[in-house]
């Protein structure tokens, strides 16, 4: 359950009157995780309005009347509409400036999750409503202990795991036998079972030219063989198989010969210090105690990209808050797909992941930065050269 006494504490520091959360039919898991609730039939609005001060308020339909009984504060019922717009009113008294799951123009869609209509009619009772981002970051994105040290175990399980698969792909192609990225996937995700891993989807395991497409998922049907002479993108996530567990989530490259050829080396080069720039831009920052958004250290390694003369070539954001989710809920690395503005937050963790991605072939790093007080820090293996598989 959210610990009220420090979300009033942030409330006050942060100069706001309050954070409404609201959902209808589990729109909202961010208000579902923060506030302890269940999996139980959600058909009727609720809201549930945490002030600076004070008790709490929640508002409930009567035939769902038993729905927040689990959180502290005050009970308001309603039946119909205009009963709902009376109550909501009264839960509100006292506030003028309200945080909800709203991004302004949907900037940051992982926090955009409360309707355009609801938030006309919160404005309708004349309280302005400004984003919960950094209020989310705060109480959803940051990590326990517990949790960084359930990352740097499955991340020292999945880094050995991405290495016998390489190995394996050698050893198919030096025995000349068949293997294809889906019979490569299938395989890690077999050691993801017997190492206790759980993964929310299938890791990307491509060659040329399909590790061209950031996003490429083989199929049982149309993955394409692994042979010499391949470039071998492997990206790869996962968390622990226990309750709170946090993802690991790595790319990693490999070439099917002994000697890389000089075209992909020159682009794993541009990549890898464009991953560089970012995670020193980082560590500077937070060694220094100087704030860092998460716009800026995209800029950095796009910036490193451009002028390089690939920027048409880099596609996505350059990385995104790690959780309990692959993609989490604190700041991503984002200067391209959005303007994130938010400041990277103690104890979260993010991904750096530049890639370059061309018609013939794609490559691209990742690494994951976790962030303390006082210093940032990247919790795995660092690739410093594409592995050539057959050396």
């Amino acid at each position: 359950m959210a610990d009220i006494r420090a979300i009033q504490l942030e409330l006050r520091d942060r100069k706001l009157d309050g954070w409404l959360f609201f959902d209808h039919h589990h729109r909202d898991p961010i208000a579902k995780k923060l506030l302890g609730l269940g999996d139980g039939m959600v058909t009727r609005r609720w809201f549930y309005f945490i002030p600076r001060k004070g008790e709490p308020r929640k508002l409930v339909h009567r035939i769902e009347a038993g729905l927040l009984d689990s959180l502290p504060g005050k009970k308001f019922t309603y039946a119909g509409w205009e009963e709902l717009h009376k109550n909501l009113a009264k839960i509100l008294t006292g506030s003028k400036t309200i945080a909800m799951q709203y991004s302004p123009e949907n900037n940051i869609p992982y926090i955009g999750l409360v309707d355009a209509g609801t938030i006309e009619l919160i404005r309708k009772f004349k309280k302005k409503v400004v984003s919960s981002a950094d209020l989310v970051q705060k109480f959803e994105a940051s990590w326990s202990a517990a949790q960084y040290e359930g990352h740097l175990e499955a991340g020292r399980l999945i880094d050995k795991i991405v290495h016998e698969a390489f190995g394996r792909a050698a050893e198919f192609v030096r025995d000349g036998k068949p293997l294809t990225e889906f019979e490569l996937q299938r395989w890690i995700l077999e050691q993801f079972r017997l190492n206790g891993i759980v993964t929310s989807e299938p890791p990307i395991v491509a060659v040329q030219p399909n590790n061209g497409n950031p996003h490429y998922e083989p199929t049982l049907t149309a993955a394409r063989p692994i042979r010499a002479g391949d470039l071998l993108m492997l990206d790869v996530w996962g968390k622990l198989q226990r309750p709170g567990s946090v993802y690991y989530d790595i790319t990693w490259v490999g070439y099917l010969g002994s000697r890389v050829p000089d075209s992909y080396a020159k682009i794993f080069r541009i990549v890898k210090n464009a991953r560089n720039a970012a995670v020193e831009l980082v560590k500077s920052a937070i060694a220094n105690g100087k704030p860092i958004h998460g716009w800026e250290v995209d800029r950095a390694a796009r910036d490193t990209i451009r002028k390089a003369g690939y920027a048409k070539y880099f596609v996505h954001r350059t990385g995104h808050s790690i959780g309990e989710e692959t993609h989490g809920n604190g700041a991503n690395m984002d200067s391209l797909e959005t303007r994130d503005d938010r400041k990277i937050a103690p104890h979260t963790c993010f991904s750096v992941e530049p890639g370059i991605y061309l018609p013939e072939f794609g490559v691209r790093s990742e690494v994951n930065v976790h962030v303390s007080d006082h210093e940032a820090r990247v919790t795995g293996a660092i690739q410093e050269e594409i592995l050539p598989l057959l050396a």
